[in-house]
């Protein structure tokens, strides 16, 4: 036998190769992970957050770095919620934390607007009809890798599960998710 169980069990060889690693929660990824998954980015970062909230507060310097990729030939692409939607609204009921929704959206909103006009940055709000499937799903791309958080019900995004992401063949598990934000993005409305 060429491939002994002992070593297939340890041995990603199915579609599960593309997990790099799972968190049970989004806040349990190391800030590390992020940093240099954003660092490492040349060609894409697409941030398809609801909020991307968390960007701003959690990533040293996050707006000289998506200045930098971006004038570097990077495509930055920021795809949010309306922060006066109906979906997200009610998500704000759901829930019910201090720091509502639409205050994180508009704080992403503050900061890209301090970024300035910038080629290569875009940034656009989910179509009214896809805001239920973004906000249950945020995707962020990183050139051949992505961290997922499919959202769980109730809980705030940090509180739900994260998934680590690298490409490795067409139609896989990396693929699927990126073409659903793609997906959504197609739709989007411009800021």
């Amino acid at each position: 036998m060429i491939w002994p169980k002992v070593v297939q069990e340890r041995v990603k060889t199915g579609n599960d190769r593309e997990l790099v690693h799972s968190y049970p929660y989004r806040s349990a990824c190391p800030s590390t992970v992020w940093s240099e998954l954003i660092e490492a980015a040349s060609e894409e970062m697409f941030l398809a957050g609801y909020t991307n909230y968390f960007f701003w507060t959690q990533v040293p310097h996050f707006a000289d770095t998506i200045r930098r990729k971006a004038e570097s030939g990077c495509r930055v692409r920021f795809l949010l919620g309306a922060p006066d939607g109906d979906v997200t609204r009610q998500r704000e009921e759901i829930e019910n934390v201090a720091l509502s929704v639409s205050t994180r959206i508009r704080i992403t909103l503050e900061h890209l607007e301090r970024l300035g006009e910038i080629p290569n940055v875009e940034t656009r709000f989910s179509a009214p009809l896809d805001a239920i499937n973004h906000v249950s799903l945020s995707v962020f791309r990183f050139d051949n890798q992505a961290l997922v958080t499919p959202h769980l019900a109730r809980l705030v995004g940090h509180d739900s599960p994260l998934l680590h992401l690298r490409k490795h063949g067409v139609g896989e598990i990396f693929d699927r998710f990126v073409e659903h934000a793609e997906e959504l993005w197609s739709r989007a409305v411009p800021r």
